[in-house]
């Protein structure tokens, strides 16, 4: 029964993980931008972790403080009481200046390897960043060398396409056919308007030329 589940487990696998192949092959930088993206996810996951940690280490640094002076108050207490005959406040006060030294003791402990884990994080980090950078870096090369391809494919493609060149000389010849057409007409009114005024300036010309011969 191991063994079968095993074998269904292998197949699985193998099943996806050619899918994933075959993704990659057809559109790599789709891919590129989910691995980075998980990449962006892994790194704002320590930074989380990094700023959690900051946030640690200021909390052993305020109570290792507040034990060393409550250890101070309480030895400073003790004293008071031992010279004032205070038999069973001295007790008291010195079980609890022992009880607050012992306390700085261990948060001094753990503040010194906050401070030690504090300091791997951010250089982990600080390489993550780096390597998360240089990958977008490589991604903006791959698209833009990816994106020459296209356009050289596309550009030979029109070129190339007998069919695309034939509709694009269909298509200047009937511009072309517009603008003679559209230039006829233009021609027309302009000689017509022409035609009109010469016409009237010989009119008027010759009935000038009739009125100073009749008088």
């Amino acid at each position: 029964m191991a063994n079968l589940l095993t074998r269904i487990k292998n197949t699985i696998m193998a099943d996806l993980n050619e899918a994933v192949d075959k993704k990659e092959r057809k559109n790599p930088i789709a891919m590129l931008n989910q691995y980075l993206r998980e990449c962006e996810g892994e790194t704002e996951k320590t930074r989380r972790l990094l700023e959690r940690q900051c946030q640690l280490k200021e909390q052993f640094t305020r109570e290792y403080r507040q034990a060393l002076n409550m250890a101070e108050k309480r030895g400073h207490q003790a004293e008071i009481a031992q010279k004032a005959g205070e038999t069973e406040l001295y007790m008291f006060a010195a079980q609890e200046q022992q009880h607050f030294a012992e306390r700085a003791e261990r948060l001094k402990e753990a503040l010194v390897n906050a401070a030690k884990q504090q300091n791997e994080l951010e250089q982990k980090y600080e390489v993550m960043k780096h390597k998360l950078k240089d990958m977008q870096i490589r991604r903006m090369e791959l698209m833009g060398r990816e994106n020459v391809t296209r356009a050289h494919q596309q550009m030979d493609k029109v070129i190339d396409n007998d069919d695309f060149s034939n509709q694009s000389y269909s298509y200047f010849n009937e511009i072309e056919a517009y603008l003679d057409r559209v230039e006829q007409q233009v021609n027309h009114s302009y000689y017509h308007s022409t035609i009109d005024n010469r016409i009237a300036v010989i009119e008027k010309a010759m009935k000038s030329n009739e009125t100073h011969s009749n008088s």
